[in-house]
């Protein structure tokens, strides 16, 4: 197994075949897209922006979807058992679906994926309405997850074409999220390098970091992890498999409920992470509890930071440093009552690794939980 355990970023080529401009949408398969929306909009702080269904056409689904910064999710729900979705649902639960990339061209990204060993998901098309043209495309990654391919240099809609404005009485304010940090991928064990080596061979990514059990264990669980980023820098995907512990990891539950492969957690930042927790815990978000004792170490092993410590442990925010600066970062528990997909929320004063000296506590975390639970 490879190991970087320095966490220091490795040089990416300047040549890319398949430019990112960064994470168009990420599109969720729900139950209720209504109710989810509602949650998002309350807990979040996402704003209503476009809407799609029975009203615009759509005769097999409803989609709303929701922006806050550059972050835009996507809400959808079928409308009948034969859909897709509906499939998709009854296996999985409420998760993600589509993770979408921003480019510059549609059809040379789908060609060049293809080619590369890629499995297709959707062919390009060309969507239009009056505000111009969208071209998409898309290819199979690990589990039913799917990445898409947006080009929408021409287009000055809201959305895509078939959407319209969603306009809303009910606007509780943004609570100051910015944009997707990274998204992260569980696989089965014995699969990350296959995964890996898919994002590098297939996407033109590179391997930035590697954890191993070594890395990430306790007592009882332990987990793997490669980290692989894009070109620029812009999409950064973490690849989780589930190391042989004692008792079952988090990975392994993750797997169990959500019936395979999927992605585990989305990483949102923001630049001022006391403010957003406060709001998300005064609107009724839960998060996982850090042990007291834990803040006792983090003078010494951060350093100094800007923000007050006392207020950090009072809100369960933890602290990392690694050689470009600091970062802090808090995991929700999970948003649905499958023990599958939660949030990550994270703050970057430099750093720009992923919070190597967090694990500890993060996994002793996990475990309670998952004893509550009863699948440890």
């Amino acid at each position: 197994m490879e190991t970087q355990t320095s966490q220091k970023q490795v040089v990416i080529p300047q040549t890319d075949f398949l430019p990112i401009q960064g994470t168009d949408y990420i599109e969720f398969y729900v139950g209720n897209a209504k109710q989810a929306a509602h949650f998002y909009k309350t807990a979040f702080g996402f704003q209503s922006l476009a809407y799609a269904g029975l009203e615009t056409g759509l005769r097999d689904r409803t989609s709303y979807v929701l922006r806050q910064g550059k972050i835009t999710l996507v809400l959808s729900t079928p409308l009948n058992s034969q859909s897709p979705l509906a499939e998709h649902i009854r296996k999985h639960g409420d998760g993600v679906k589509v993770i979408a990339f921003l480019v510059d061209d549609a059809r040379l990204s789908f060609e060049e994926t293809v080619k590369r060993g890629a499995k297709p998901y959707l062919e390009p098309v060309v969507e239009t309405d009056e505000s111009g043209t969208v071209v998409r495309s898309g290819i199979y990654t690990y589990g039913e997850t799917v990445h898409l391919f947006v080009e929408r240099k021409n287009y000055t809609g809201l959305f895509l074409p078939s959407y319209v404005k969603w306009e809303s009485e009910y606007n509780p304010a943004e609570i100051g999220l910015k944009y997707v940090d990274h998204c992260v991928g569980n696989v089965e064990l014995g699969h990350m390098n296959t995964w890996a080596k898919f994002y590098e061979n297939v996407l033109g990514f590179k391997n930035l970091i590697t954890f191993d059990d070594k890395d990430i264990s306790t007592e009882y669980t332990a987990l793997m992890s490669k980290v692989m980023m894009n070109g620029n820098g812009r999409i950064k995907f973490p690849i989780n498999e589930p190391a042989k512990g004692k008792k079952k990891s988090q990975i392994e539950e993750y797997l169990d409920f959500y019936e395979g492969a999927g992605c585990q957690h989305i990483a949102v930042a923001t630049d001022n992470i006391i403010e957003t927790v406060t709001q998300m815990r005064q609107r009724g978000v839960e998060f996982l509890y850090v042990p007291g004792t834990y803040y006792d170490t983090v003078p010494e092993r951060v350093g100094k930071i800007k923000e007050d410590l006392v207020t950090l442990k009072n809100l369960g925010i933890m602290a990392d440093r690694d050689e470009e600066g600091y970062l802090l970062q808090i995991f929700t528990r999970p948003v649905e009552d499958r023990p599958t997909l939660f949030y990550e929320i994270i703050q970057r004063e430099g750093a720009t690794s992923f919070g190597k000296g967090n694990f500890q506590a993060l996994f002793e975390s996990i475990e309670a939980e998952q004893e509550r639970r009863g699948t440890l």
